[in-house]
Formats: C-alpha cells, structure tokens, sequence
C-alpha cells in the first residue's frame, strides 16, 4: 500500500485552516504577537493613522521614534496625519523600532 492519501480540496483546506489556527492560538499564548483590547481597538479606530496608533501604544513619543529612525520630529507628525509620505526605507526602519511589520503602520486607503 502506498503511502500517499486522497484528500477533497474541502478536506485539505479545512486541515490548513486548523494548522493556521493553531498556529495563531501559540502565537497569542507564547506572546509573539500582540493583541489588543476593545479600548486599544477604539483608540485604533480613533487614531490619525495605524502608525500613530502603534506609536502611541508601544508608549513612545514622536520625538523618541523619529530620532530612532533617522528624521525629524516634524515630519514624523506630518506622515502620521498623512501630510507626507516616506520611501519604503523610512517605513522598514519605522516598523522595526516599533517591533511591526510594514502592513501594520501603512494607511489602507483601499478600503
């Protein structure tokens, strides 16, 4: 008998769906990953923008992030209203001091 088995496509994605879900249960449980609470939801909701919704809540002022990445005060407060943007450079260095990913601070005008 060999050691192959026959799956419906149903089948496979439910059984990737349970593996992405336990993979995001260990992630919550071991504290890789942040969650946030209906207050910081609302406070999400209520911010200028993701960026300076996540500075705020990893406790930093706009002067001690922007001297972290290399910019001024100034235009940091412009990005987060959304004055002015940055290269893909200044947003890599914005999400790392603020332990992120890129996703996680840029504006999704999108939708």
């Amino acid at each position: 008998m060999p050691d192959t088995i026959t799956l419906t496509r149903a089948e496979y994605e439910d059984l990737v769906d349970a593996r992405d879900a336990a993979v995001a249960l260990r992630e919550v449980a071991t504290g890789a990953v942040d969650t946030l609470g209906e207050a910081d939801l609302d406070a999400y909701l209520a911010s200028d923008s993701p960026l300076a919704f996540w500075r705020r809540h990893r406790g930093m002022t706009q002067a001690a992030l922007a001297a972290s990445v290399g910019i001024s005060q100034p235009y940091l407060g412009q990005i987060e209203r959304g004055v002015r943007t940055g290269d893909v450079h200044l947003y890599q260095r914005l999400a790392r001091a603020l332990r992120l990913r890129i996703e996680d601070i840029v504006q999704d005008d999108a939708g």
